[in-house]
């Protein structure tokens, strides 16, 4: 079967920004039945046509991450965690681009299914794929030499119940995963860097801010999408 790919991210439509509002009322896209109602359906189109479904925020979100590691040397082998990996396709790039010791979580079980699926498609191999809610990491779930989230806190953020509370186990759990000088990729459309640097701040310090389109309207330029590298300090 060959694989398609839907790419119907923030980057190119406006379609997920706008339900990742701003003002971060409670969404159904905060709930674990929403992925696992929507991640059905993408194993589902999957084995029935071979689309692997959206990549969340385009190609390009994923294309600048590794130009970013491939910039800083960061070695093959270094343990790489993909947090909220969806339909595992940053896993099948990063694969393609050398890296070797590669994990990616979800807490959905068909996104899961999905990305074991997929991966074994286009022959990649020794990925370790697992149920885990980030909220409550298990205990063997640590050592990360760089993690990488992209819409994972997006979505968290918009948790119906106990979203500030969610916002600061999310970091606690950051810290507890990521080796001491680890770095943390984050690609965001809910949150400006300010915030994202305060949301932060414990533990962790501001090492780059990755250029992502931009936009012009009413004389104000901005961007739709941040990407921030962070540094775990302690």
């Amino acid at each position: 079967m060959e694989s398609s790919v839907s790419t119907h991210g923030a980057e190119d439509s406006p379609v997920k920004c706008t339900e990742l509002d701003a003002d971060f009322a409670p969404s159904k896209l905060g709930t674990k039945e929403y992925w696992d109602d929507a991640y059905e359906r993408e194993l589902q189109t999957y084995k029935d046509i071979g689309d692997v479904g959206e990549i969340w925020f385009g190609e390009e979100s994923m294309d600048r991450v590794i130009r970013w590691m491939e910039t800083q040397n960061i070695a093959g082998n270094a343990a790489i965690l993909d947090i909220g990996t969806g339909n595992g396709m940053l896993l099948v790039e990063l694969a393609k681009h050398g890296f070797s010791n590669l994990t990616g979580i979800d807490y959905s079980n068909t996104a899961v299914e999905l990305t074991v699926n997929i991966l074994e498609e286009e022959g990649v191999k020794n990925v370790k794929i697992q149920v885990e809610d980030f909220l409550n990491p298990s205990t063997e779930l640590k050592g990360f030499d760089v993690c990488i989230d992209k819409g994972t806190f997006d979505a968290i953020s918009l948790s119906p119940e106990g979203r500030e509370e969610a916002k600061q186990r999310y970091v606690n759990s950051l810290r507890t995963v990521m080796q001491p000088d680890g770095f943390f990729i984050i690609t965001s459309c809910n949150w400006t860097k300010e915030q994202l640097l305060q949301i932060f701040k414990p533990g962790f310090e501001l090492v780059r801010e990755l250029p992502t389109p931009r936009f012009q309207f009413g004389g104000v330029t901005g961007n739709s999408v941040t990407a921030l590298v962070f540094k775990r300090i302690y």
